[in-house]
C-alpha cells in the first residue's frame, strides 16, 4: 500500500493556481500567438496582477516554455483519446497531431517562432527544443523500425533518416501553412507516409 501523500495546503494551492494560469495562457496563445498575446490578458483571465502571475513562472520566457510543455502533454493525451482508433504508425500519429494543431494556429505560431529562435545555444528555449527533438526522433525511429520489421515500412532505408525526414516535413509544412492556410498539411504528410510504405 502506497504511503505517498498528495500535496496539500499552500503547496497544493500553488500547483492548482499554476495549472489555472497555464490553461489561460494556452487559450490566449492558441487564439493570438506569441506576438498578439500579453501577460496582462493572461493575468486578467485568472484574476491576477502581472507581478502575481510572474510569482508562479518567474518570467514571460518561463511561461512560454511551460505553455509548450503543456501543449505537448495535451497532444499526447489527445492522441490517446481522439476516437479514431488505434494508431498503427509514427506517420499516422503525426497526421493526427497536425489535424489537431490546425485548430490552434496561435500555438503553431508560438512553436515555429520559438523553435527558430532556440537554434541559438544561449536561447532560453534551446535545451527544451534539443531534448524535444531527441525524444521525438527516438520515438519516431522506433516506430519506423517496427514498421520495417512487420513489413509495412520500406526497408533498405535508415529508419533514423525516415524519422528525421517525417519531423522535417511536419515542421516545414507548419511554416508554409502559416504563410498560406490553404496548404493541407495532413494530406501532404499522408503522401509522405505512402512514400515510406513497403512496395
Amino acid at each position: 500500500m502506497s504511503t505517498q501523500r498528495k500535496p496539500r495546503g499552500p503547496y497544493r494551492k500553488g500547483i492548482q493556481r499554476r495549472a489555472q494560469i497555464l490553461d489561460a495562457a494556452l487559450e490566449v496563445f492558441a487564439e493570438q500567438g506569441d506576438r498578439g498575446s500579453s501577460l496582462q490578458e493572461i493575468a486578467d483571465r485568472v484574476g491576477l496582477s502581472i507581478p502575481g502571475l510572474l510569482h508562479y513562472f518567474g518570467s514571460r520566457e518561463e511561461l512560454l516554455l511551460a505553455v509548450l510543455e503543456r501543449r505537448d502533454t495535451l497532444e499526447t493525451d489527445h492522441l490517446a483519446t481522439d476516437g479514431e482508433g488505434k494508431i498503427t504508425s509514427a506517420g499516422e500519429a503525426v497526421v493526427r497531431t497536425i489535424r489537431h494543431n490546425m485548430d490552434q494556429p496561435g500555438l503553431v505560431k508560438l512553436f515555429v517562432a520559438l523553435s527558430a529562435a532556440a537554434t541559438e545555444p544561449d536561447h532560453h528555449a534551446h535545451a527544451f527544443f534539443a531534448d524535444r527533438y531527441r525524444r521525438l526522433t527516438e520515438t519516431t525511429k522506433a516506430g519506423m523500425e517496427s514498421g520495417q520489421a512487420n513489413g509495412t515500412t520500406r526497408t533498405g532505408v535508415n529508419p533514423e533518416h525516415l524519422a528525421r525526414l517525417l519531423l522535417a516535413v511536419s515542421d516545414g509544412l507548419q511554416v508554409q501553412w502559416l504563410m498560406d492556410p490553404t496548404v493541407d498539411m495532413a494530406a501532404i504528410v499522408e503522401t509522405f507516409n505512402r512514400l515510406c510504405e513497403s512496395e
